[in-house]
């Protein structure tokens, strides 16, 4: 490898499972490319509102031994590469979602097809919390909704790490968007991002918005998390309609006998890659950083990724 590439690294790492004090810093031996991958110089990494559940070992997600390091997504600098990859060249700025987990880490390795070059409508920091979010809303949208200009859509779940950057994209594909959002600061966010209505899902009732915002029915819901009136809203999705949740959400939502519903996990592969990168385009675009840790914060990171926050938590590595 490069010789100005450490053999140690800096990693949030745990030995056993369990809550936010298993969290340690530690060094371990940077990571040499396989054929088809290539090793990032991370500056930012994502938290996932998952991230908690695998560290307690109660989802099982990526690798399992240990010392273990987790997180599924970042952003940063390529500096080695397998000698079977053709899509980057040493340099390239690139963000990344893997399912094998590693990014708490200052370096990591992906296979070249769960990386793409950061589009440029997006801030690079920002980059460093897109990938597992932003192709789980993609798919969501994209592949099980199918949304086209002029469907009417809820978005529950609106102001989270998902959520946001599905507002975003729904509106490039030309729906009008109902967001339920939580807390008055998260109506806040949505409305600036473009969504047509925007709820409190705490306060408001997200049934009777939905009623007066699509007064012949909703063409589809994306569900991400559980809540209020969520039930309710979704009775107003037409004969027909469709409603999407990634797996992992809990209560699966209920829907009407003639409505679909439909699970899904949010894989990474280029096309979806693509796609996301031709819709986020020239920008603007925001990934909304709701607080950016220290890798020595790790453990403050999972505590408060538990709590409200916007849009989604990251570590800053460099």
């Amino acid at each position: 490898m490069n010789p100005s590439i450490p053999d140690t690294m800096k990693v949030v790492a745990f030995d056993r499972y369990g809550g936010p004090e298993v969290l340690r810093t530690a060094r371990l031996p940077v990571p040499r490319p396989g054929r088809r991958e290539i090793l990032i110089r991370l500056d930012v990494a994502g938290v996932g509102v998952w991230d908690p559940s695998v560290r307690a070992g109660e989802t099982p997600l990526g690798k399992t031994r240990f010392p273990r390091v987790i997180g599924n997504d970042g952003a940063g600098v390529v500096v080695a590469k397998g000698r079977a990859v053709r899509r980057f060249k040493l340099g390239d700025r690139v963000y990344a979602y893997s399912l094998e987990g590693g990014f708490y880490a200052e370096y990591v390795a992906v296979a070249e097809d769960n990386a793409s070059a950061i589009p440029s409508g997006l801030d690079p920091v920002e980059a460093g919390a897109l990938g597992a979010d932003g192709i789980t809303a993609l798919r969501g949208l994209d592949e099980e909704l199918r949304i086209r200009a002029g469907d009417r859509l809820l978005v529950f779940g609106a102001s989270g790490g998902i959520g946001h950057i599905a507002v975003q994209l729904a509106k490039r594909l030309g729906a009008s968007v109902l967001a339920v959002a939580s807390g008055r600061d998260g109506v806040d966010l949505v409305h600036r991002l473009g969504a047509d209505v925007a709820i409190d899902g705490h306060r408001d009732h997200a049934a009777e918005a939905a009623r007066a915002f699509a007064p012949n029915g909703l063409d589809a819901a994306l569900v991400l998390t559980d809540g209020k009136y969520l039930t309710e809203a979704l009775a107003t999705v037409k004969k027909g309609g469709r409603v999407a949740y990634p797996r992992g959400v809990d209560p699966e939502p209920q829907v009407p006998a003639e409505v679909q519903r439909l699970a899904y996990d949010g894989m990474p592969e280029p096309a979806r890659f693509e796609r996301l990168n031709c819709l986020i385009g020239p920008g603007p675009f925001q990934v909304n950083l709701g607080h950016v840790y220290s890798l020595d914060e790790a453990a403050r990171a999972h505590r408060d990724v538990e709590k409200h926050h916007l849009g989604k938590l990251a570590l800053r590595l460099h």
